[in-house]
Parts: structure tokens; sequence; C-alpha cells
């Protein structure tokens, strides 16, 4: 009986222990597989092909690396999301990875860029569908390298040249004036706020000649919104940042035809007289050598993209800038005296800036530039393989997308010696 129970517990014991090693190992073994998930579905398939893919990780099934992207960037150390990268597979200035829903392929050295964003028969556009939806297929982000110089060359008629400028010199001038003079009444202000409106108003007047308050609002709100599901991840369910931002994008859109329409409509009614031409005159004008026009889908994507340009990177750089200003009493009197300069050497007979003080202002350019690199407000840009390419060794596979990642150039201290110091005579050496 003694021996029937110690018998009994034992196999009792033994299946126990069978199921919760088999349980371990099955859980072990889906582990690995989900893991594994993106390596199996996108390396295997490559065959051979694979054993030269840069060193990376793809990281988990549709979120890749996505979460360690998006807290780095939230965090107070972008820097740490890369760093990874390099502190595990070394300093290879090429990497694989699974980003925004797709196997990728980062960039991260001045010549591996340069091969990338120059060499149109390898690469071209890639930006994911996402923020295609966003912005329009039609902006200078989603189009062919012909198109884009096509649209390019369209659109930039009324920015260019000495007239144009000049034009705008002085509208700029005024209107900064008179916001400076405003700001001083009102004591403490939210900065970037008061930035924003200010280049906003500005672009608005460049692009469509108009001042309206209510349109600048309305548009400010919208962009706002979309801006911010730009830089989330594209879950397109109530509540969440990508969703509202498609409808966002919707508002814009229609904000954008009434703009149009209101303006063929005042064009056409033969009343229509302006001093000068503005960029909604000048889409609605310009032809191709056939003969062709600029649809309604391409001048509602071009201004889209130009506005929110005016709206976020404008006002960001020059808050940024005025920070650094503040934070470097050398460098912020070195660009005050060469402002002084300017208008000590003015005659007294003249009023206003004129285009030639403005190419003077040497310094206060190479300050805008270290802004951009410090700050570097575009993070990257997406191309695509359209066949498969050797670049340091590595391969590329046709189809996967390829990140050129601006920040870590600009923050490569064998380019950039101390690369977190602001330090705008840096310049002063032509990269």
């Amino acid at each position: 009986m003694v021996l029937g129970l110690v018998v009994g517990v034992g196999t009792g014991l033994a299946s126990i222990w069978m199921l919760f090693l088999s349980s371990f190992v099955g859980l072990v073994a889906f582990w690995w597989l989900i893991k594994n998930a993106n390596r199996l579905l996108y390396e295997t398939q490559l065959g051979e092909r694979q054993y030269s893919l840069p060193p990376g990780d793809l990281g988990l099934p549709f979120i890749g690396n996505m979460w360690s992207f998006l807290r780095a960037f939230k965090s107070n150390n972008p820097e740490s999301f890369l760093d990874k990268f390099v502190s595990r597979y070394g300093k290879t200035g090429i990497y694989k990875a699974f980003m925004y829903g797709f196997p990728s392929i980062i960039v991260t050295t001045p010549e591996t860029s340069k091969k990338v964003l120059t060499d149109d028969d390898a690469f071209k556009p890639g930006w994911p569908v996402s923020t295609m939806e966003l912005i329009g297929k039609k902006s200078f982000i989603g189009i062919s390298y012909e198109e884009h110089k096509r649209l390019k060359r369209l659109t930039a008629a009324p920015i260019n040249g000495h007239e144009a400028l000049s034009v705008y010199l002085k509208y700029i001038e005024e209107i900064v004036i008179t916001s400076l003079e405003k700001w001083s009444k009102l004591g403490q202000i939210e900065f970037l706020t008061q930035l924003r409106k200010l280049t906003f108003k500005i672009i608005m007047y460049i692009f469509l000649s108009s001042e309206s308050e209510p349109v600048m609002e309305a548009l400010e709100r919208e962009y706002t919104v979309l801006n911010y599901g730009v830089r989330a991840m594209a879950i397109n369910l109530p509540g969440f940042a990508y969703h509202k931002a498609l409808k966002a994008r919707k508002n814009l859109v229609a904000i954008f035809q009434s703009i149009v329409d209101e303006r063929r409509a005042q064009r056409k009614s033969g009343n229509y007289y302006v001093k000068k031409k503005d960029m909604m005159d000048a889409m609605l004008d310009v032809e191709d050598d056939d003969g062709s026009k600029l649809t309604d889908e391409d001048i509602i994507d071009v201004l889209l993209m130009y506005l929110n340009a005016g709206h976020e990177s404008s006002g960001h750089t020059i808050m940024w800038a005025t920070v650094f200003l503040q934070a470097n009493p050398e460098a912020f009197q070195r660009a005050k005296a060469e402002q002084e300069g300017i208008l000590k050497r003015r005659p007294p007979t003249q009023k206003g800036l004129t285009l030639k003080e403005y190419r003077e202002m040497d310094y206060l350019s190479k300050v805008i530039d270290e802004t951009l690199r410090v700050i570097t407000f575009s993070l990257t840009v997406f191309r695509e393989a359209k066949k498969d390419v050797k670049i340091n060794g590595y391969s590329i596979p046709k189809g996967w997308k390829v990140l050129v990642w601006f920040r870590s150039i600009h923050y490569d201290s064998e380019l950039y010696p101390n690369p977190m110091e602001f330090n705008p005579s840096r310049w002063d050496v032509n990269f």
C-alpha cells in the first residue's frame, strides 16, 4: 500500500513536472517565434543575401523598433535610440531595423547618406503610406525626382528674384516690428506660440496674400492636430492622434479648396487685380511645355506643405536661435555687433531693410545654420530601394525602406568637434 502511494505520488509529480517542462518549452518556443518573426518573414526569403545585411535587429512583429524609438525621442536623450545600435553592433554607419511598419536600413554617415539621396537609379521616395495620407500624395516628399524638379520650378517663381524678395522683406520687417512692439506691452508671453503666429502670418501673406485672422486661426488649429499625428504611430482608431490628424487634413483640404475656388471665381469675373502675384496666382497661371496646368490636388498639397513648414519649422528655429544666443553671451554680442554695423553703414535717407543688408548678415546666417544643426528639426527622410544595392559591403534589398538619419550626422564628433556645443563659428570652415 505504501509502495503504491509512493509510486502514485511519484507518477503524479512526474506528470506535473512534465506538464511544467512542456509549458516552459512551449513558452520559450513561442517567445523565440515572436522575437524572430520579422527576421523569418523578411530576411530568410532573401536567401544568401540575408548574410550580407547590415547589423541590427528587426524587433517584434508590427512594432519593430518603434517603442524604443518613441521612448528615446520623448526623453531628454533622443540619441539613446541609435546609441544602442552603435554599442551593440559597432560604428558601422549602416544598420537594419523595423521602422514605421517596414523592414528598414538606417544610414548615419555623410557618405552613405549622399549615396542614398543622390542615386535616383537605385532609390526613390519611400515615405510611409500613413505619412503620405497626412501630407499629401502630390507634396514634394511623395513624388519622383523629375516631378519634384518640375513642381519646384513651377511653384517657386513668386518667392524668387531680387524684386520679389525686396517686396517681402518690407512686409516682413513691418510685421516683425509691429509684433515686437505688441509683445513688449504684454509682459510675459508664450514665446513659441507667438512666433508660430508671426511666421504663419508671414507665409500666409506670401502664398495667399491673406491677412485674415479667422482663416489663420482655423488653419493653425488644424495644423497643430495634423503634426501630432505625423509624429504618432499610425493607429486609425477614434481617440488616437493619427485618426484625429486624418480628420484635420480633411478639414485643411476643405479650407484650401474653398480658397482656390474663390480665387478662380475672382479671376474669372474680370475684376481681379493685384500689384504682385502670390503663390496662388503663380500656380493657377503656370503651364508645362505641353500647356497643361496644375490640378487643384497639386495646388492644395503644395499649399498644405509650404504653410505647414511656415507654421512648424520656422517658429521653432527662431525660438531655439533666441534660446541659444541668450545662453551664449559671446555669440549674442557678435551677432548684435554685426546688426549694429549694418545700421551704422545705412544712408540717413534709407528707410527699411534692403536685400543688400540682408546679405551682409554673415554671422547671423551661421547662427541659423548652427541652430538647425543642433536641433535637427527634420529627423530623417525616407527612401526606398528600387533594386538590390550594395553600400559599404552591405546589402540593401529591393523594396526595403532607407532612412537617412540626419541627427546622427549632425552629432558626429569627427565632423563637428564638441557636437553638443552651440558654436556658430564652426561654420567659418566650409564643409
